[in-house]
């Protein structure tokens, strides 16, 4: 369904943007003129299904369950969700998702979500504290490995941007960036992590051989308050910008359109 938002649209002034309306809305942004993009359940897929309302409406979804270019009536609650294939363009075996749409190059945008996440942009979701003895056994990596390693770039959201998430060394490396592939003498396919978005801001880098940098904070925010919540000594970008919050437009769209009965929105 594509959906051209109403400059005029009003939302309720008294309900400001929560946080995952904040981080969906400006993740959303990020999908300019993208393609191709491979969503997670959670807030990929409210930021994907955004964009494609809104900034990208020729994008094309696709699900770890195989199905490419869905067109669900409400969102998923998980990624087996029956709606998904409902009106999708095809559905596809696991084999074919990761062996020849993944593996091929098809994806422009890999939507990923993780616990922990460093300076290159590695990703853990798997453990925090020791391995043998862990204080949080997380979910691991489903694809999550194969979507660093195969799409284009990769852009993470972050819930809690704070030094027990972005931390200088990993309890554990889920989802290595090309950063690693090149120290083994391995021509990476893209350009691993290049965008992060959080409450806090936007951290943002080119590829391999570059360190997340700062580009963006949202208003009120401090390039300071960023730095003392990031587990390592972080850079910035020349110019720090300042996002804009979410218009009354994109508040509409999410809240009637893409999540009414607010099922990620929390």
């Amino acid at each position: 369904m594509n959906v051209t938002p109403d400059a005029t649209a009003t939302v309720d002034r008294a309900a400001p943007a929560t946080s995952s309306e904040l981080l969906a809305v400006v993740a959303s942004r990020e999908l300019t003129a993208k393609r191709t993009v491979f969503a997670g359940i959670g807030l990929p897929t409210l930021a994907a299904s955004l964009a494609h309302l809104t900034v990208a409406p020729s994008i094309e979804i696709v699900y770890e369950s195989g199905v490419c270019g869905a067109h669900p009536s409400h969102l998923p609650e998980t990624i087996a969700d029956a709606v998904l294939i409902t009106g999708a363009e095809a559905v596809l075996s696991m084999a074919t998702l990761f062996g020849s749409v993944l593996q091929g190059g098809h994806i422009d945008v890999g939507f990923l979500g993780a616990a922990q996440i460093d300076r290159w942009g590695n990703l853990n979701s798997s453990v925090i504290g020791d391995w043998h003895e862990p204080a949080v056994r997380l979910p691991g990596s489903g694809g999550a490995m194969e979507v660093m390693a195969n799409s284009q770039e990769v852009f993470v959201v972050m819930r809690r941007h704070d030094p027990r998430s972005f931390m200088d060394k990993l309890d554990f490396c889920t989802s290595p960036g090309p950063d690693r592939a090149v120290a083994d003498g391995i021509t990476p396919l893209g350009a691993g992590v290049t965008r992060v978005i959080t409450d806090l801001g936007i951290l943002a880098r080119s590829g391999a051989g570059e360190e997340l940098r700062l580009v963006a904070v949202h208003p009120g925010v401090t390039v300071d308050q960023v730095r003392s919540a990031t587990g390592w000594d972080l850079r910035t970008a020349d110019t720090v910008a300042t996002i804009e919050p979410p218009t009354e437009a994109e508040l509409r769209l999410l809240r009637e359109d893409v999540d009414p009965d607010r099922v990620y929105l929390r």
